[in-house]
This record gives C-alpha cells, structure tokens and sequence, in this order.
C-alpha cells in the first residue's frame, strides 16, 4: 500500500484498479495511475521538489496546481511543461527543471497550414458550475453553444468538493456534493444536442476582430462566436512571508486537487492560512483523508466563511487561532515548521507572540481573484462578453450555478433568440446566495420542554441554506425571516426521522432521542469520517458545537443508509443533562497539535519573493519604486517583473500593495498593458494546419 496515495475514504469511492503507467523521474523508475499528471505522480511516489530557480537556486515545487503560475515546472521528453497539467505518457522521461530549461532539438521546420474556425452562437469559458448551468440553459433554448475547459473532465472545481452544497433544493440542489453536482450538470449539458464540449482546450486570447484563439490537446483552433460567456473561475491569492515559495507552501485549490480529484495524500501535517470557505473547507477534506491538521489562523476576529463549516472542524479537533497570522514558514529544501504570532487592530505581528509549529505543509487560502481577463480584454475590442461566476463575483458555488443561469438568458437575449426577460424573482435569489455570513447568533442551549425526541439546530448567523426545513416530513422545521437566508428553528413534532441530520450541509443538526432511556437519551450525530473512528461500542470523545470536550461516551449505532448521501448517523448515549449540548466526535488528540520550540522569524521583510516567476524580491521593488519608477513598463524592464511563465497574472495586485505602503497613490502608477496570450504557448503549436492530430 503507498502510503501517498489516499486509500479507505469516507466520501469518494477507491480508484479504478488499471495498468499502471511507467516513467521515470531524473532517472528513478516510477509509476503513475492512467491519465494522472505528472505532479500527482510525483507526489503520490513523495517527491515535493520538482526544480531549483535560476535566480537564486531556491526550490520550486507546486503552488495552484491549476496552470495560473509555474512553480511546477519540469522536463519532460526534452520539452518544459507544467507538471499539473501534462498527463504521464508510457514510458516518458521527466526531469527537475534547475536552470533556464533548453529549447527542443527542431528536426525540420513544421509545416504552416490554416487554422480552421469555428463558428458559434455562444463560446463559454470555463465548465464549472457557472458555466455547465449557462450552457444548460442555453441548449434547452437550442442555441449552439461551445464549452471549453482545460481540464480533462468537466465540472470545475466542484469535482474537488466532497462536502454538501448550501442554497436551496429546488434552485441548486442544496444537500448535494459537489463531485456529485458535477457529474450532474455535465450529464444535463451533454444530453442536449446544441451543445458541444472541449475538454483539455486552453483558451489563450481574445483578439480584436472577435476571434479568440483555444489551444485544443496542443493543436490551435480559433473560435468565432457571436457572444462570449466568461465562467473560469478564479486563481487564488498569495500572501507574501519568509518561506512562502518553499514546497509544501501551496494554495488550498492545489490541495484539493491533489487529494479529492487524484487520490494523493500530500502531506501528513497541515497548517492553514485563511479562515475564509475556502481554507475552513481544505482543513475538512484533510482530515477525511488521515491527515493532521494542526491549525488556522484568521487574522480577522472572527471567520470570514461560514461558522458552521468552522464548528466542523473545531469538533473534529482543529485549534483556530483567531487574530493570527503566519510570520515564516522554515525549512531548506521543504517545509519543516510554521511559525505565527497575534496581530494588532492594524494586522502587524504582536512580539512576543510567536508559536512554532512542526509542519510538512502550510495551505494559503487568503481569498480568491476573478479570472477576468477576457472579459476586460473583450471589452476592450467592442466584443459582446458576459460573465457568470467567480469570474463575475467571488461567491460560493451554489450562486455561480444560479448566476450562469441568469447569464445565459441574458445572453440569449442578446443574440435575439427569445424574448424572454430575467425574471426580477431570479435576480433577487442570486443576490440572497451570494450573501455573506450574517451577525454571531447566541445558541438557544435549552432543551424543549416535554418533547422525547427533538432535533438540535446549531444555525448561529443567516447563510443561504435551508434543506433541512424541505425535508422535514411533519413541517416542524421553519426559516424565520427570508425563506432560504432566514434561521432555521424548530416548533412541533418530531418523528426521529432523522433526514434533516443527513442533509444538513453544515452538520449542524443533531437529533435528541429519549424515548427509550429518559436518564441516557441517545444523540443521532452526523459524522463523515472513516467509519473506523466510531466503531459501535467504542468509546468517543464528544464535543459541543465550539470544540469543547464534554466526556467519552459510548456507540450505540451507525446508521448508513442511501437517503444519508454517504454521511454517517452516528448514535451515542449520553447522560440527560448534556444531550442537547453533543454536536459532534473529535478525532484529533490535542497533545499531538502542540507548539515546540519557538523559532526566530525575523528574516527581513526585503528579502520576501514577491514575482514568483523571476524571484523578483520585496526590497527591489521598494527600490525601484523609491528611485521613482511609477509605470509598471518601466518596472517589467528594470526587473522583468510580470514577464515570467505565469504571464503578469500573480504579482501586480502584489507590487500595487507595495505601492501603497510606500505611500504612492494608485492613480499615479501606470498599471501593466493586458495582451494575449494569457497562457504561455509553444510556437509549434500555432504552426499546425486543420487537421487534427
């Protein structure tokens, strides 16, 4: 058994039992599972240091795992590619990048030939959830639509999502997994005939004569539609410290996709940057897959996600540091340790605060930003461009899936083809999903009076959910205030049917039931976990909804039936008295999570990586800035800033925070000019002709 590769998990099934497929890295036989790419592959055999950069010799490994940058680059078969998203190939021959990587040997000149063009109604970037509902939509109206997406399957980041979706029912199939909603949605997009997919298909430019160029399986097609509908999602933030560009210092996405998408555990202790959805749900998934997390920190007071998905991970036995952050990240070649410390009201580090924690991994998860280059590039040529999504607004799944639909009748609107108008219902809907968190609500703590059995809602600020309330059979769960926002409560009956436990998103039900044993009433808990935590007649730690332990008791039942949707009814017997204070089972030991040692993090601020393509630092930044240098062209010339392999897409929002806090104002700085192509291509491949390969 790898003890790289994710075995037994609670949510996803194993993996398809297939040859595996050899190649070998800087010499070393290896194996890689059909189709995987070559990161996965390397990580799932525990190589994390893919290359050393030219500059200044550091170690590279991966950081998005999603194309946006180059951390990953590697040689394969002569050529350099991005190990995340080049598949292993029988027998091929890959190497660490340590230096500028060598152009490829060319036996002939290839042949120049005419692109063909594809002519469309409608091209859609991106087969998320925004854009597999735009295209949905718009073939139910029998408009010739285009979708293209460079991964090899369709879905987005939905197929990274093992957790249940928010929202409602009836509009996104709320209590749905993402990985579930994915194979939905591309099965809907697939059935209607107007519409048509490309996998693996890169779209590179958009140019000014309404064409945009797509790199298909590395062959060139140009695309001609009548609209373009952005849906790409978005590439997530860095946050510059000391350590940051070590391997094993990635984003949650490249997490997620590591470990959900291809089966590869990629570390074995975790900290995590960010208490936003994104990080609160990448330290959820870790721990499914055996895999410590030893903390979060949330330079905020409070979480910026859900408090409920916070609660998940603190009853599991997650520490969250809240108004913290990370100082350094150490290690030479790999991550060996974090380092945090408090922050003031201003977010600058207390002294004396620091802890150090022994780590393989930290995850940055400090926020997300559109993908929004075609769209501004489009607008920019006159050409008709929607967007739907992250890419229009960063928001949560359940909105982008509702916001494509709203996009798509847009623009089928435009184009003529119905006369059909938004309904103002619809509009008012995405603006509820995309909500944000609501207010802190105390916990009603007492139990109903001369009820047996009762549900416990733990709903403590108004998020866009509410299955729990259309499933319940007797109608005794109600949303106070807007049908999907408000809070949900309980009044009435109460069978013990248990399907609002199953289905809440959040975990945030449990059920009360002591109509057998008054004095021990049995806690229906919902838990998604391996099943081998709570094996019946076990003894388990339970928690209440903040963490805090509140005894070991014992497994009476688990449950584990088709209407659960793979979430585990676990049923513990409790003393009466704290029946209605039992929200979940920790699975983490809290000596494990100690700090050790504090360790210095006073590595100077100039010294912090800030291009990560070039290694362009934080202190020649400054001095350059300080020297006078105001237009970002005069920048990219002096220290080829925003001129590496990830096209200028990571380090502008970067140097413009640098700006600021030399005290230049934005409107004084003449920002980068935006030209395709917005992703590194080969020349070869612009010098194929129609056919394809």
């Amino acid at each position: 058994m790898n003890e790289h590769r994710v075995g037994e998990h609670p949510i996803l099934p194993p993996p398809e039992q297939q040859a595996d497929v050899p190649f070998t890295w800087n010499g070393q036989p290896l194996l890689a599972r059909p189709g995987e790419v070559i990161s996965s592959a390397l990580f799932a055999a525990g190589i994390h240091t893919f290359g050393h950069h030219p500059r200044d010799n550091a170690p590279l490994g991966i950081f998005c795992a999603n194309g946006q940058c180059a951390q990953c680059t590697v040689v394969a078969d002569g050529v350099a590619v991005k190990a995340c998203m080049t598949p292993v190939r029988p027998g091929m021959v890959v190497s660490s990048c340590d230096r500028h990587p060598d152009l490829p040997a060319v036996a002939e000149i290839p042949p120049i030939g005419d692109n063909h063009v594809t002519r469309v109604d409608v091209l859609v970037v991106g087969a998320g959830p925004a854009g597999l509902s735009a295209a949905v939509e718009l073939g139910r109206r029998g408009i010739a639509v285009l979708v293209v997406d460079d991964k090899d399957r369709p879905g987005g980041k939905l197929v990274l999502q093992t957790h249940k979706f928010f929202g409602s029912i009836e509009d996104t199939r709320a209590g749905t997994r993402g990985i579930d909603l994915a194979r939905a949605l591309a099965d809907e997009a697939a059935a209607l005939p107007s519409v048509e997919t490309w996998l693996e298909a890169t779209a590179v430019g958009v140019f000014s004569d309404g064409r945009v160029g797509v790199v298909k399986q590395n062959r060139y097609h140009v695309v001609e539609p009548s609209v373009l509908l952005l849906a790409a999602g978005a590439r997530e933030k860095q946050l510059p410290f000391p350590g940051h560009t070590l391997p094993g210092v990635y984003g949650a996405g490249a997490f997620q996709t590591l470990l959900n998408r291809d089966g590869v555990r990629p570390c074995r202790r975790l900290f995590v940057l960010g208490g936003g959805n994104v990080g609160l749900i990448a330290a959820y998934h870790a721990i499914q897959a055996d895999i410590e997390v030893v903390g979060l920190v949330e330079a905020l007071p409070r979480v910026g996600g859900y408090e409920v998905h916070a609660d998940k991970i603190r009853r599991l036995g997650v520490p969250i540091y809240l108004s913290h952050t990370v100082v350094a990240v150490h290690g030479e070649s790999g991550v060996e340790a974090v380092t945090i410390a408090e922050v003031d009201r201003r977010f600058r580090p207390v002294p004396g605060t620091e802890r150090t924690f022994e780590v393989d991994t930290v995850l940055v998860a400090v926020g997300l930003s559109p993908l929004d280059e075609f769209a501004r590039q489009a607008h920019e040529f006159g050409i008709p461009v929607f967007s739907a999504g992250d890419a229009a607004e960063i928001a949560e799944a359940s909105a982008a899936t509702f916001g494509g639909r709203i996009a798509a009748l847009e623009v089928a609107r435009h184009l003529g083809l119905t006369t059909e108008e938004v309904p103002e219902a619809w509009r008012e809907k995405l603006e509820v999903l995309k909500a944000r968190p609501g207010p802190l609500v105390p916990l009603d703590e007492t139990p109903p009076e001369g009820l047996r059995v009762y549900p416990v809602i733990r709903c403590s600020q108004e998020i866009p959910c509410n299955p729990c309330a259309t499933v319940c059979p007797k109608g005794a769960i109600t949303m106070r205030g807007d049908p999907i926002l408000g809070m949900p409560r309980f009044s009435g009956t109460c069978s013990g049917c248990s399907l609002c436990v199953a289905i809440c998103p959040g975990l945030a039900i449990t059920l009360v039931d002591a109509r057998k044993d008054p004095e021990f009433p049995l806690v229906t808990i919902p838990f998604e976990q391996r099943p081998d935590h709570v094996p019946v007649g076990a003894l388990v730690p339970c928690t209440d909804s903040s963490g805090q332990d509140l005894g070991v008791f014992p497994v009476v039942d688990v449950r584990n039936k088709p209407f659960q949707n793979r979430t585990l009814l676990v049923r513990v017997q409790v003393p009466r008295a704290l029946a209605h204070r039992v929200a979940g089972i920790r699975v983490q030991d809290p000596v494990a999570l100690a700090p050790v040692a504090h360790r210095d993090a006073t590595e100077l601020p100039d010294e912090v990586v800030i291009c990560r393509c070039e290694h362009v630092t934080a202190g020649e930044i400054r001095g350059a800035i300080r020297s006078g240098v105001r237009d970002m062209a005069e920048m990219k010339s002096q220290l080829r800033v925003c001129m590496g392999a990830c096209c200028g897409k990571n380090c502008p929002e970067l140097i413009e925070r640098i700006f600021r806090e030399e005290g230049v104002e934005a409107s004084s700085v003449t920002p980068p000019t935006l030209r395709p192509l917005f992703v590194e291509v080969p020349l070869g491949v612009f010098a194929a002709g129609e056919d394809e390969p």
